[in-house]
């Protein structure tokens, strides 16, 4: 006579570690993505086919579509921006003032920004997004 058992076995996948894991690697992403480029407002910028990255040293100037002009996050006015930003500029380093200003701008508020590269004979490039 066969003897049935009564315990029957099942399989367990233990998931307790997975959980901590998935927390640390949470943690580990997060603080890393505001560790990427902490100097950045966030805005629509126009569309370009190239986009070549520079690694030089830089300075990001951002214009919002309010026309409120940032200078590496610190906000100045627009007849204060061209004393600021040559009190930052290190003229011994290969310096390039990183300009992002929104699509929808005229291109006169943007001509503006570009004439005090020309005056001060700065490095200025424009920030595009690929198409």
């Amino acid at each position: 006579m066969p003897i049935k058992r009564n315990k029957r076995f099942h399989a367990e996948v233990a998931t307790s570690s997975l959980s901590d894991i998935m927390f640390f690697l949470l943690l580990f992403f997060l603080i890393i993505s505001t560790l990427a480029n902490p100097n950045v407002i966030k805005m629509t910028l126009p569309k370009s086919a190239n986009n070549d990255k520079t690694v030089k040293q830089l300075i990001s100037l951002s214009v919002t579509e309010d026309k409120k002009y940032y200078l590496d996050k610190d906000e100045v006015t627009l007849e204060t921006l061209e004393a600021n930003l040559l009190s930052k500029i290190d003229k011994s380093k290969d310096q390039t003032v990183v300009v992002r200003i929104p699509f929808n701008l005229q291109v006169q508020d943007l001509v503006d920004v570009l004439q005090i590269g020309v005056k001060n004979k700065l490095k200025f490039v424009i920030q595009t997004s690929p198409k």
